[in-house]
């Protein structure tokens, strides 16, 4: 079978564009041809036997609503010319106005416009007015998108549920595949903490983001930090263009928090760190948080993160309102006051990872094309 996949990356390193990679390799392995049409491709798949790259630049394009509808765009003539010679087409939201077989939603604007947490809904500024109209053009295009789409795969329930309810897509067009985890980099491992300029004595809480959008929510984690004097913040992300370094100085939380920028170690931090502390305000899988799990970091997550749905109360501590900075508090007193505990709660964390392997995603999504490609073939000889 020759299978067309269209999306911005396929990469290590990015989470959507992960799966996209997972996902070729295990086509490729099966012995499909592939053709990627997307702008950025993983260097060991640019010379590949089985692979055609289609590439669709979107360099100079001032802004992202720019770029996606010059990748659209492109997308659309490309497969206009090579429709008669592909079998399968697996999309990823709005990425193209052509018709798809599979298109992977790993986030809903339906239902983040509906969000009371989005930015327009908090603050009137340019930059949220920005963000409001981003967000509904975007709503339009993927519901259109989602129309002309056969099979829809949600990367979470909660997702699955935003699709309904929001999107007003049909229940039984929708599969739910989890993204999965390279445990191969993510392991519980023993790190010498000095090596990272850590103390040993210190509990160490960990976040990993954007800390430049207020949806990841790290405001909220550093009004309880103020409230639990014995626990320091490991805080990764770029720095550029954040308010959170500036709140944690006013705050008096200086000496506590530790923005560390963009890292490339972050298996390594994982495993220095004592737990995982994440209530992002609308998440709709979070792969950080199963990344954590599998460096076997227990997990406080709030229940607006897709990821929590494999989370049970022996490895993680949800939290029902994600601004609630007192519950929040208490979960991180609750986790540091008891380093046998954590231990424990860890070990539980990586148990349940160890079962969410790139290779077992990748699968999920093999079989889902095979039978939705043995359903097209079957309607067009009726036809």
């Amino acid at each position: 079978m020759k299978i067309c996949f269209v999306t911005h990356k396929v990469k290590k390193g990015d989470g959507q564009g992960r799966v996209n990679y997972e996902v070729i390799q295990e086509a490729i392995a099966l012995g499909h041809d592939i053709v990627i049409i997307a702008s950025e491709l993983s260097e060991d798949l640019k010379n590949h036997p089985q692979v055609a790259w289609k590439r669709v630049s979107v360099n100079g394009w001032p802004t992202e609503l720019l770029r996606n509808q010059v990748f659209a765009i492109g997308s659309t003539l490309l497969l206009m010319r090579l429709r008669s010679r592909i079998d399968y087409t697996v999309i990823n939201g709005f990425v193209t106005y052509a018709r798809s077989d599979m298109n992977c939603m790993h986030f809903v604007h339906s239902a983040w416009l509906a969000s009371r947490y989005h930015p327009f809904r908090e603050r009137r500024s340019f930059a949220s007015f920005y963000q409001y109209i981003y967000t509904r053009l975007n709503r339009s295009l993927e519901l259109f998108a989602m129309k002309r789409s056969r099979t829809i795969v949600a990367v979470s329930d909660q997702v699955k549920q935003e699709l309904v309810h929001h999107a007003g897509v049909g229940p039984e067009r929708i599969a739910v595949i989890r993204n999965g985890v390279d445990l191969e980099e993510f392991y519980p491992r023993q790190i010498k903490r000095e090596t990272l300029k850590l103390s040993e004595e210190t509990v160490y809480a960990m976040f990993a983001g954007d800390i430049r959008s207020s949806r990841k929510n790290l405001d909220t984690v550093l009004k309880a930090l103020v409230e639990v004097p014995n626990v320091h913040l490991l805080v990764v992300g770029w720095t550029e263009g954040s308010s959170y370094p500036h709140m944690a100085s006013e705050l008096g939380l200086k000496d506590r928090v530790h923005f560390l920028g963009y890292r490339k170690d972050m298996a390594d931090l994982m495993s220095a760190a004592d737990l995982f502390v994440y209530p992002s305000r609308y998440e709709p899988f979070a792969l950080v948080l199963l990344e954590a799990m599998a460096a076997g970091l227990p997990v406080i997550a709030s229940r607006n993160c897709g990821a929590v749905e494999l989370m049970n109360d022996e490895a993680a501590i949800i939290l029902d309102d994600p601004d609630d900075s007192q519950a929040l508090t208490e979960a991180i007193r609750f986790c540091a006051s008891n380093r046998l505990r954590l231990k424990q709660m860890g070990e539980q964390a990586a148990q349940i990872a160890r079962s969410q392997s790139w290779k077992h995603m990748a699968r999920h999504y093999s079989r889902l094309m095979e039978e939705t490609a043995s359903r097209k073939t079957m309607t067009a000889a009726e036809s």
